[in-house]
């Protein structure tokens, strides 16, 4: 599963466009595959995963050299000897991003702390870490990921809070979530880890959405002023979704779409892309298509 990660800054940083345009075109000026897929978490997080399955997800990480390979701690032992293999020949960059606290988040904060730091010694600097959030011990943890010269993301599971919550609370919750993480100062907070069902009262199924475009426009409204990016999880699949998203601030793409359409590898020489937001909405179960532009 590739698991969408956006810069939340993008806009401002990268692409020079305020978040708060009032024009629904967003222009991203040099779009290239080595972008689009420093933009992706390679997720191998399913707990039916075989060591055949998970050889299989670290080699197309290589293949395609995304930002991170995510992986289940019993994995991050192999992971890493495997990702650090290839980087020996300067096959990729691939970063190792094992889990915390997955997928439901209510371990003990000692518990937590113990995983990571038995991670940790195995990463080695310049690891990235998902935990899934305990609002009232992000800070220990981030200070613990952080002074190893690692990357913590917290996972706020939005799926549980828009099942429990009215639409006002909700929000709130989120926004609250955001100035959480800010103030503890850690480096992504992430939409959902992709486990989190739902019941529904009407049929008694389960099932999830993910990132929602209102929850990731919040979540960069709110995190981006303070330097603090977002992942989302869940819900971008195609290239249109990807390019909508990098626009607001997210991104899920799968590569061989890329190349068909005309996007050259780069990291340099890319295509000027123009998105158009003003017909794109989120529906329950995925995003619309999105109508783009190569200039």
């Amino acid at each position: 599963m590739l698991c969408v990660r956006f810069l939340l800054y993008l806009q401002q940083a990268y692409l020079g466009v305020p978040s708060t345009a009032s024009s629904n075109l967003v222009t991203i000026p040099s779009v290239t595959i080595y972008f689009l897929a420093k933009t992706i978490d390679h997720c191998l997080l399913h707990p039916t995963l075989t060591d055949a399955a998970i050889l299989s997800g670290l080699d197309l990480s290589i293949k395609h050299n995304v930002a991170t390979a995510c992986v289940k701690p019993s994995s991050v032992p192999f992971a890493v000897s495997h990702l650090g293999a290839a980087q020996s020949a300067a096959q990729h960059t691939v970063k190792i991003c094992p889990v915390v606290g997955f997928p439901h988040g209510t371990s003990l904060t000692s518990t937590k702390l113990a995983e990571a730091g038995l991670l940790l010694a195995i990463t080695g600097p310049g690891a990235e870490f998902d935990m899934v959030v305990n609002v009232g011990k992000i800070r220990q943890l981030n200070e613990l990921i952080t002074v190893n010269s690692c990357t913590l993301k917290v996972i706020f599971e939005n799926d549980y809070l828009h099942a429990q919550l009215p639409a006002s609370d909700c929000a709130d919750a989120i926004t609250r979530l955001c100035t959480i993480c800010c103030d503890a100062g850690v480096a992504f907070t992430n939409t959902s880890t992709g486990y989190g069902f739902v019941k529904d009262p009407k049929t008694g199924a389960y099932g999830y959405v993910g990132a929602r475009m209102g929850d990731l426009r919040r979540m960069v409204e709110e995190c981006s002023p303070r330097g603090v990016q977002v992942k989302a999880a869940g819900g971008v699949r195609t290239l249109d979704d990807l390019l909508k998203v990098i626009a607001i601030g997210v991104t899920r793409v799968i590569l061989e779409e890329v190349r068909r359409r005309g996007i050259p590898e780069g990291p340099e020489g890319g295509v000027e892309v123009v998105v158009d937001l003003s017909l794109v909405e989120l529906v329950p179960s995925a995003y619309e298509f999105l109508m783009y532009y190569l200039a």
